[in-house]
């Protein structure tokens, strides 16, 4: 009967170290990032107040970027973070950012990205706090990402990091009325009002 094989849950080992290799064998329908190689559910889909955000960031950056060699990303599109001197299915981090920004065509494939982005923000919902604090932050930053943005719905603000000299710096908690400069798309600022617009 395949309807029962389907609703079983998928083969998860949570002890295992996986790797993009891994990740391109899964055979699951669910979505899941990996971040240093352990293997993490992403939520279902979106709600709808997420969606709205997203996609009020989305279309400020892609109108921005028109005619520009930088490519704006949302999820899901893979991104697997390189590890020096290592093949890319030896990788131990593969994120689906919210939103990212890619300056080098370089590294755009058709089935992933394969390197690191200038710019990504995440939106939190939920429980995925921890996961875009701590656990993506830490990655992000080794990488190399050079500006990231979490967005807290519920709360309505954005924590913006730069990194300076490998590590982030916290430049600010922007909330009602601010206006933020995209520091790696000089001459782009978003307001507050416009990331929340709607929602």
């Amino acid at each position: 009967d395949t309807e029962t094989e389907e609703a079983k849950e998928p083969v998860i080992d949570y002890n295992k170290v996986y790797t993009y290799g891994d990740y391109l064998k899964l055979e699951i329908d669910e979505m899941v990032e990996i971040i240093r190689g352990k293997i993490f559910r992403i939520s279902p889909a979106p709600r709808i107040k997420h969606q709205s955000v997203s996609l009020n960031i989305l279309n400020r950056i892609f109108n921005a970027l028109k005619g520009q060699k930088c490519k704006v990303f949302h999820a899901p599109t893979d991104i697997v973070l390189p590890i020096a001197n290592k093949k890319r299915t030896k990788s131990t981090t593969v994120v689906q950012p919210d939103i990212c920004v890619i300056c080098d065509p370089k590294i755009i494939e058709e089935a992933a990205v394969f390197g690191v982005p200038d710019f990504v923000i995440e939106i939190v919902a939920g429980k995925d706090v921890k996961r875009d604090t701590q656990y993506k932050y830490s990655v992000y930053e080794e990488a190399g990402v050079g500006e990231y943005w979490i967005v807290f719905g519920e709360m309505r603000f954005v924590e913006v990091f730069i990194l300076e000299n490998g590590k982030y710096q916290r430049l600010n908690a922007f909330s009602e009325d601010d206006i933020i400069p995209v520091k790696t798309l000089p001459g782009l600022s978003i307001s507050i009002d416009d990331i929340f617009d709607g929602v």
